[in-house]
């Protein structure tokens, strides 16, 4: 139920920038998500189970960057990720690029492509590779579904909140809080 590092990295796009960059940075997302997808077909991604530094290192290089947007959330002068403010614009290529690294150093994709996709495959149905595709494609289009729905409404709600100010400092207080704990949880878990 909490956002997970790809909708906080598409939710504040499209609050910064408006929902057309939201959209580009969904392309990258989506991107990874094939890369991920592919992968765990042809079995790539069973590496980063079976050795456990590249899960960790995934890992803890997700959790560090949610630690660093938790604390740009709460710092003195920080901002939290979802507040509205005027940045130069990102060029789709950067906005493209960072969704599709957010979606990279989160692990927990490859994690459900990896222990997921696989209970619904069955040898008798035909070529496993094409069942998995399947499947993946399917979870693809269900998940940039709802995720251009979110980044689409996020830059409406973000307008609607800016006018009330207290929203403003119990938002970056929230994020801040989300985000520190989302990096937490991360870094605690074990493999499964």
């Amino acid at each position: 139920m909490t956002p997970g590092p790809n909708m906080i990295y598409l939710i504040s796009r499209s609050i910064c920038q408006g929902r057309t960059a939201g959209l580009i940075s969904l392309g990258g997302v989506a991107l990874g998500f094939v890369f991920y997808m592919i992968c765990a077909a042809l079995g790539i991604t069973a590496i980063v189970m079976a050795v456990p530094f590249a899960y960790d290192a995934l890992r803890f290089a997700g959790a560090i960057y949610l630690i660093y947007l938790a604390w740009q959330a709460v710092k003195p002068g920080g901002r939290s990720p979802f507040q509205v403010r005027h940045l130069p614009a990102d060029g789709p290529r950067k906005l493209f690029l960072m969704g599709f690294l957010t979606n990279l150093l989160n692990p927990k994709i490859a994690v459900m492509y990896l222990s997921l996709l696989p209970q619904f495959i069955s040898p008798e149905n035909g070529s496993i590779f094409a069942q998995s595709m399947i499947l993946g494609m399917t979870q693809i289009l269900v998940s940039v579904s709802v995720n251009a729905m979110i980044a689409i409404g996020a830059g409406s709600i973000a307008v609607f909140l800016s006018e009330r100010p207290v929203w403003t400092v119990v938002q970056g207080w929230l994020m801040g809080t989300v985000l520190a704990a989302l990096a937490v949880r991360m870094i605690t878990e074990t493999r499964r």
